[in-house]
């Protein structure tokens, strides 16, 4: 039988959409996603913690409010959430490293895999990039392509164009 997960959810309006903030029990965030693209959260929280059965419930705001400070300006608020994810090893070693590009620089694929020591996994890099279940806070909108232009993102372009512009990213 499988474990349950209790995962509690708030709703953070941003200037470019409501922002579905998770956390589990213990203040975790454990996912932050577009709420237009609440089925795609949903189904990478089914996908990293099979076996866990993760119950969304009401309630989330010590995050939403670090969310509300970064949105208002405070960009470092978000850098202290304490995160956890599922995955397997090799996304959760590549969203660490997306936590370490400091606000207001921007990475590319390539650079990202040598971080993480696979310099020849660019192509996996840029999955485990898209599968990151935590926007803004895990940034993967700071991820570029190898001469600089903006790439993929799960929110859409122009929500990460914002976000590296809001950072201070000169595009």
């Amino acid at each position: 039988m499988a474990r349950d997960l209790r995962l509690l959810v708030d709703r953070a309006a941003t200037p470019i959409g409501d922002l579905l903030v998770v956390v589990d029990e213990q203040g975790y965030l454990r996912a932050a996603d577009w709420a237009d693209h609440e089925a795609r959260m949903r189904h990478l929280l089914r996908l990293q913690y099979t076996g866990r059965n993760p119950r969304i419930e009401p309630g989330a705001a010590a995050a939403t409010a670090a969310f509300a400070a970064y949105f208002a300006g405070n960009l470092a608020a978000i850098d202290r959430l304490p995160v956890e994810t599922g995955g397997t090893e090799f996304q959760r070693s590549v969203w660490s490293e997306l936590r370490r590009i400091p606000c207001g620089q921007t990475l590319t694929y390539r650079a990202l895999a040598e971080r993480v020591a696979r310099p020849t996994a660019v192509r996996a890099v840029g999955h485990a990039n898209g599968s990151n279940p935590i926007s803004v806070a895990v940034p993967c909108h700071r991820v570029v392509g190898s001469n600089g232009t903006l790439t993929g993102y799960g929110g859409g372009i122009e929500r990460k164009r914002w976000l590296l512009k809001h950072e201070q990213v000169t595009l």
